[in-house]
């Protein structure tokens, strides 16, 4: 079972309180209308696949229903934090003694 901290209520809980949101800090068109068909398709369908340090996008469904962003490493599943939505992406390096 992951365990999965929320920014906003400060609290640890189970995954099954939360739900997945995709990967954070993608770059969205402000005006789609306004971008060629390749853009948009790239937006809507290609993400990174990283092995290792991912960031993330999660809702708090059952709790806050806030949005929130962490860093989840995909090789040990383990989330390294997780951080308010809007803020800046922490550095992979000040994460790297929390593995």
């Amino acid at each position: 079972m992951l365990l999965i901290h929320c920014p906003y209520c400060d609290e640890t809980l189970p995954e099954a309180e939360f739900a997945y949101a995709g990967e954070a800090h993608v770059s969205r068109a402000a005006v789609p209308s306004e971008v060629t068909d390749e853009v948009w398709r790239d937006f809507l369908f290609y993400r990174s696949n990283v092995r290792g340090p991912h960031y993330e996008r999660w809702r708090h469904v059952y709790g806050c229903g806030r949005f929130f962003n962490a860093v989840r490493d995909t090789v040990s599943d383990r989330f390294l934090t997780t951080y308010e939505a809007g803020a800046p992406k922490p550095a992979l390096t000040d994460l790297e003694g929390q593995k």
